[in-house]
């Protein structure tokens, strides 16, 4: 994938799509409409972005859609114009933020105003229906609400489920995200080197994202060495040293907004001990005997079931999931280990179009290093199509 890229995505197919499967759920909820406050949400319905991190601890936009009615856009008031040329936005008003940081001693008159144009257009495109979902909202806000008569509900169960299942469209953006992150794979594992810390190895995977049009990166899960076991240790300065093992998982948002979450495991300059075999040869047998499983109808507790079984020595260092879901981010759905399924497991099935994510994680308590390895896939009616593309192994042939 080229720093130059121009994306293949047919833009208004692909908003249409999204918009319906939103509806969709709405319909069978018979929910008046819905309020996103999620930068993803929001970015899903209406495929306009602005400073989407900020956006996240900043409530300064969101968008209302009424179930048989307009796509009304509030966005961050001096950035109207972003929206001026997308054909589902009806319209795009200047967001009620009402945060403490801007607001101060007036942050309840700012949240009392909002709760008036919202509710406002709940009567107004809702009729009777005065039900509305809302994905996340801070208490105030929703006291305010109720205060006005408007039933709230879920919107985060409407929207994962609208986002799961991708269309054609949603599959041609996901590929240029991973072919983006998958140049910074490679650019990573040619600049690696005995010597150079994690944090400047990381860098590299955040430059060819960016460079091609790429967004922000969700983690910092890269680890050398004994930093490596337990997992969920995230990039420091320490020095890579030769013979160290290199893991990491990119959860990478790349160009049009969709993540490439891959995880691939490496040996620094020198040749793997019997013991690095091990372990990685452990993690691709898991990793592919959790993938040959995967197809259309197949339930999560069958997939718990069936899964690859950990011997005892790896239990405890398990990864927190055996498979999720992954679109605009990680999202609905996923599966636990049999360990772990009785406290955190749910079933349903795998559906043809979802798109989701194979793990493995493999170290020992006690061990001095762990294997981490994740594969990108479209679930089919038969088995799967694998996304993520770049070559697995410990010292891999690129």
């Amino acid at each position: 994938m080229s720093v130059f890229h121009k994306s293949a995505v047919d833009r208004p197919k692909l908003r249409a799509y999204r918009l319906e499967r939103i509806r969709q759920q709405l319909r069978r909820r018979d929910y008046a409409g819905i309020l996103l406050m999620d930068p993803i949400n929001i970015r899903y319905a209406t495929d306009v972005a602005n400073m989407q991190v900020w956006v996240l601890h900043n409530k300064t936009r969101y968008v209302f859609i009424a179930t048989d009615g307009p796509v009304i856009l509030f966005d961050y008031a001096v950035a109207t114009h972003l929206s001026q040329d997308v054909e589902v936005i009806d319209e795009t008003r200047p967001a009620i933020g009402h945060t403490y940081f801007s607001n101060g001693l007036r942050q309840r008159e700012k949240i009392d105003n909002w709760a008036l144009e919202i509710t406002d257009l709940v009567q107004r495109h809702g009729g009777r229906n005065k039900r509305l979902a809302i994905d996340k909202l801070d208490p105030q806000a929703s006291f305010a609400l109720a205060r006005l008569g408007v039933e709230i509900t879920d919107g985060e169960e409407a929207m994962e489920h609208a986002r799961a299942i991708k269309s054609d469209e949603e599959i041609v953006a996901i590929r240029e995200s991973i072919a983006a992150c998958e140049a910074g794979i490679a650019a990573m594992y040619w600049a690696m080197q005995p010597g150079m810390t994690e944090n400047e190895l990381w860098a590299y995977l955040h430059k060819a994202n960016i460079e091609r049009g790429g967004e922000w990166i969700e983690c910092r899960l890269l680890a050398s060495g004994a930093r490596t076991n337990p997992w969920f240790q995230e990039c420091s300065d320490k020095v890579i040293e030769k013979g160290d093992m290199v893991s990491f998982d990119t959860d990478l948002i790349g160009p049009n907004g969709y993540c490439a979450d891959i995880s691939r495991s490496w040996i620094c300059g020198a040749k793997a001990s019997d013991e690095q075999h091990r372990l990685y040869q452990t993690a691709l047998d898991n990793l592919h005997h959790n993938l040959a499983l995967v197809k259309a109808g197949l339930s999560f507790r069958e997939f718990t079931e069936k899964s690859f079984h950990l011997s005892a020595e790896f239990v405890d260092r398990r990864y927190s999931c055996i498979m999720h879901g992954v679109g605009l981010c990680d999202e609905y759905p996923f599966a636990v280990y049999r360990e772990d399924y009785a406290k955190h497991g749910f079933d349903a099935p795998f559906e043809a179009g979802q798109t989701v994510c194979i793990e493995a994680l493999i170290g020992a308590t006690g061990g001095k290093e762990c294997v981490k390895l994740e594969q990108q896939i479209l679930v089919t009616e038969t088995g799967y199509e694998l996304l993520s593309t770049c070559p697995l192994g410990l010292l891999p042939d690129y």
